[in-house]
């Protein structure tokens, strides 16, 4: 017997096929005001979402602007004035076979999207891809995390304020409602969050034959060379790990470090948590707490699978976890096999390059790659030799804030990537077009076929 939250769900995806039919969302004018609204209504409620930001993470209003607000505005202001070269069609070459004709792409919008976005970032990460659905054309139902619950809310408020449902829906709630999405068929399934998850989704959408963007996660390596800047390499480390607490998917999961500097850069990294958070993170208004205990109990068990060179201080009263790096960790440990999503930071080193290279592939493909260095030869040899969804190197995470770069994972990190006109791209289908006149017909192809061969070898050969 479905429930009612079922029934609802499946009124809701069939007003959606219906209006989507309907080519209300086909004009790119009609795409761009709604761009221009959900910009608008973004920054008409920017303190809502600052102020539910701190309470669901106890973001500051600094980071909770730099690493979500401010990042979908910057998105929605790059479609909204480059969304009519997007949308044209893409003229391609014709083969000289096809002498009297001419071929482009021409995207087309999917339909009826599906968004399920997660907590950590629970702003940037639903409506950074709800920006490439509105653009292409299509309607969307979101579903953003029951575990960010405030979020959820001024979401659901301000979505529902500025879009009619049958355009732009979301649905709150958890498990039961997520699978009653899943459920359905959709046109296209947008996912972020954890791999096992993302396995469950996959499996759904493949009953429907629904394609999907999977961003994922995985143990992001971080390799420090003997050869870098270990004060500002140290720096942009503890800022890339320990900001969101740690809970980002492309955080520095683990330092691969020389062992001729592991003391130079564990000393400033300790050095650099106290200048950013104090010697007491606990009462630093800059550091953000752990989504809620389950997580924090999670994290709780890492910390006895290693030695603690810093930190390691948990308060389940507050949802705290203290920053902490970790040595001697064994590494089949938890910690060196989960993804560790949280303020903590394994640190290993290794005798040449050779074997924290080896280290690397002997796990699944992550999600991002980090390396502090300024010898070239070794950075060439790092991104030809491992495999990740994207690399920053001599920083940490800004790969993520280019939106001419693609974000994305690999292997069990993810499956395609979107940002900037590659989310127009990622909801949109390609639609192949050949066009050809009456004026001259070309008379090889046709049968009878006697004495054609030679000619058609040779035209063949021409087109290369």
């Amino acid at each position: 017997m479905p429930t009612t939250a079922a029934i609802a769900i499946k009124d809701l995806v069939a007003k959606q096929r219906a209006y989507f039919a309907s080519g209300a969302t086909r004009s790119v004018k009609f795409r761009k005001e709604q761009l221009t609204k959900l910009k608008n209504a973004i920054s008409t409620h920017e303190r809502d979402f600052i102020d539910a930001l701190h309470k669901d993470l106890r973001k500051h209003e600094f980071e909770a602007y730099a690493t979500e607000i401010g990042f979908v505005l910057i998105e929605l202001k790059k479609a909204i004035s480059h969304l009519d070269k997007w949308a044209k069609p893409r003229a391609v070459p014709t083969p000289l076979f096809h002498f009297n004709g001419n071929s482009y792409v021409q995207p087309e919008p999917y339909g009826v999207t599906l968004h399920i976005s997660p907590w950590n970032y629970p702003f940037q990460l639903l409506f950074a891809p709800l920006v490439g659905a509105i653009a292409a054309g299509n309607t969307a139902v979101l579903k953003p995390s029951e575990y960010a619950p405030a979020t959820s809310a001024v979401i659901a408020k301000v979505v529902g304020a500025t879009f009619s449902p049958e355009y732009i829906a979301v649905v709150e709630g958890a498990v039961p409602e997520s699978q009653a999405l899943l459920e359905e068929k959709f046109d296209y399934i947008f996912f972020t969050g954890g791999t096992n998850v993302g396995r469950i989704v996959y499996q759904a959408a493949a009953k429907h034959l629904t394609p999907v963007t999977l961003e994922l996660g995985g143990k992001s390596p971080c390799i420090v060379d003997r050869d870098t800047n270990i004060a500002l390499s140290a720096k942009r480390i503890v800022w890339g790990k320990f900001v969101n607490a740690g809970q980002t998917c492309i955080a520095p999961d683990y330092i691969l470090v020389d062992k001729a500097v592991k003391e130079q850069l564990v000393a400033k990294i300790i050095e650099y948590i106290k200048k950013a958070y104090s010697d007491d993170a606990q009462r630093s208004e800059h550091y953000p707490r752990i989504i809620n205990t389950q997580h924090l109990n999670r994290l709780a068990t890492y910390l006895k699978e290693g030695k603690i060179l810093y930190g390691g201080k948990v308060d389940a009263n507050d949802n705290y976890v203290e920053p902490t790096l970790l040595e001697n960790v064994p590494s089949d440990a938890k910690v060196m096999t989960d993804e560790i999503f949280g303020p903590i930071l394994p640190i290993i080193e290794y005798d040449n390059l050779n074997d924290a290279i080896e280290f690397i592939n002997k796990r699944p493909k992550p999600l991002a790659l980090y390396m502090f260095s300024k010898d070239e030869k070794k950075i060439q040899r790092v991104l030809a030799e491992t495999s990740a969804g994207g690399v920053t190197i001599n920083d940490t995470l800004l790969h993520i804030a280019n939106p001419h770069l693609p974000f994305g994972g690999v292997g069990d990190s993810g499956i395609g990537a979107y940002h900037g006109q590659l989310s127009f791209d990622v909801f949109s289908h390609l639609k192949s077009v050949l066009r050809r006149t009456f004026m001259v017909d070309d008379p090889v192809r046709y049968a009878p076929y006697k004495l054609k061969l030679g000619w058609l070898r040779k035209l063949m050969d021409w087109t290369l």
